[in-house]
């Protein structure tokens, strides 16, 4: 389920302001119950947008996986609130103008997360308590700007550092020691409950 239900209860005092007087009964008060769904968070790491703007590739898993990226952006992106980072702009702009032109179109729309003076010390702990390369710090700072920001899932198709099973479990631990939670790191695939074929 991609949303949250908040409730909001609020008393009804009409009914009892409408009792008889001459009634000595008293009578709970009613309350009724509204219901407002608040979309589920999504921080879109480079790599979906990267997927998602690139030349169909003659690979066919990586070609599988751009599908699944097109059709997650078409059916399964308004189920959620969408965010990226500086560090997701910093990387969307690197390379050919003309990709970097495509992908930064992408991303117009999408709310920018704000960077916070915790972000880099939860980053280093990741790249550190992960041993993770040096050359990976970038995707330590994906997962350390979602987290400190609340995130509920991180969209990724980077599986080697970021949405890789053995290093998850650990990942969590690290946000949770510096008193955050860890978004729920996925592919778009994953995210879409596996109706996007």
């Amino acid at each position: 389920m991609s949303s949250q239900i908040i409730l909001a209860v609020y008393s009804t005092s009409s009914y009892a302001a409408t009792q008889k007087l001459s009634q000595r009964v008293a009578r709970p008060l009613r309350f009724r119950v509204r219901y407002r769904l608040v979309k589920a968070t999504v921080y879109i790491e480079t790599s979906v947008i990267r997927y998602l703007t690139a030349r169909q590739s003659r690979d066919l898993r990586l070609a599988a996986d751009q599908e699944a990226s097109c059709n997650w952006w078409r059916n399964a992106r308004d189920r959620f609130e969408l965010f990226v980072s500086p560090f997701v702009i910093s990387e969307a702009q690197s390379g050919d103008p003309y990709a970097a032109s495509r992908r930064m179109e992408a991303l117009l729309g999408i709310s920018l997360l704000k960077e916070h003076h915790i972000v880099t010390p939860l980053a280093s702990s990741l790249l550190h308590g992960l041993a993770l390369p040096d050359t990976a710090d970038m995707d330590a700072f994906h997962i350390a700007i979602a987290a400190v920001h609340g995130i509920d899932y991180l969209l990724t198709w980077n599986c080697r550092h970021i949405n890789n099973a053995v290093m998850k479990p650990r990942m969590r631990v690290i946000c949770r020691d510096a008193g955050f939670d860890c978004p729920e790191i996925c592919t778009p695939f994953e995210l879409s409950g596996g109706d996007l074929l």
